[in-house]
C-alpha cells in the first residue's frame, strides 16, 4: 500500500474512468502464480508475471472496479517510488509499473500489484478506453498465515523447533533421580558405593577374533 504526495498528484496526469464502456477488461490476478491475465471483450489477450505484496503487505483480494488512473506518480511512503501507469483500484492499491523487473513471478511489493512498465502501458492504455473489472485471488507463496503476520508464524515455527528438539533429547537422555537431604548428607560427592560396582566375573570379556 502507498501514500502519495499532493505533490506527485499535481505532476502527474489524472484520468477519470468512463461510466459506460462498449468493451470491458477482466483483469485477473493470480497471487499463488503471481501471474495476471488480462483478456477484454474486444479480443485483446495478456498474461503477465507481477509482483505482489510480500509477507507482512498482503494484496488485497476481492473484485475492484479502477477508481482512479495516472501515467506517473510517486510514493510519498517509500521514497518517491516511481509508480508508471498506476491504476488504483482500492484505497492506495494500485496496478502499476516497476524498475524490478527481476522480481516479477515472486512476491516483493509493499501491496500493489506490479507489472513490467511496457505492460503497465498497455495495460493502462485498454482500461482508460474501456474501463476493468479487477480480480484479485488466491494465496501467496509461503501461505497466508505468513502473509498476514510473519512475526507470528515466525514464533509457531520457533516454538515447534523446540518442542521436537526437546522430545528427542528426553529419548537420549538417562533417567536422573534427585537425591534426597539426607542421601546427600552421607554422600556429598555422590560417589558410587565399591559394593555397587560391578564385579570382574559380571563383567564382559573381549574375545579375539577366530
Amino acid at each position: 500500500m502507498l501514500n502519495v504526495s499532493k505533490w506527485s498528484l499535481a505532476a502527474s496526469f489524472a484520468c477519470v474512468m468512463p461510466t459506460t464502456a462498449m468493451a470491458t477488461v477482466h483483469i485477473n490476478v493470480n497471487l499463488n502464480t503471481q501471474t495476471m491475465h488480462v483478456v477484454s471483450d474486444s479480443g485483446a489477450s495478456y498474461d503477465w508475471p507481477v509482483s505482489t505484496g510480500r509477507p507482512g503487505h498482503a494484496t488485497p483480494r476481492g473484485t475492484f472496479r479502477p477508481q482512479r488512473m495516472y501515467t506517473m506518480v510517486y510514493s510519498a511512503k517509500y521514497n518517491n517510488a516511481p509508480m508508471p501507469h498506476s491504476i488504483f483500484f482500492t484505497g492506495g492499491y494500485a496496478i502499476h509499473g516497476t524498475e524490478a523487473v527481476g522480481s516479477l513471478g515472486h512476491v516483493a511489493s509493499h501491496g500493489c500489484v506490479r507489472v513490467a512498465p511496457g505492460n503497465a502501458a498497455v495495460l493502462y492504455s485498454m482500461v482508460q478506453k474501456e474501463g476493468a473489472v479487477i480480480t484479485i485471488g488466491g494465496a501467496p507463496p509461503g501461505g497466508e498465515a505468513v502473509a498476514a503476520n510473519p512475526h507470528r508464524a515466525g514464533h509457531r515455527l520457533a516454538a515447534a523447533q523446540r518442542k521436537k528438539f526437546h522430545e528427542q533429547a528426553l529419548a537420549y537422555a538417562s533417567p536422573h533421580r534427585t537425591r534426597t537431604l539426607r542421601e546427600w548428607a552421607k554422600n556429598p560427592l555422590g560417589a558410587t558405593p565399591a559394593s555397587a560396582q560391578p564385579s570382574a566375573a559380571s563383567a564382559p570379556l573381549w574375545q579375539p577374533n577366530r
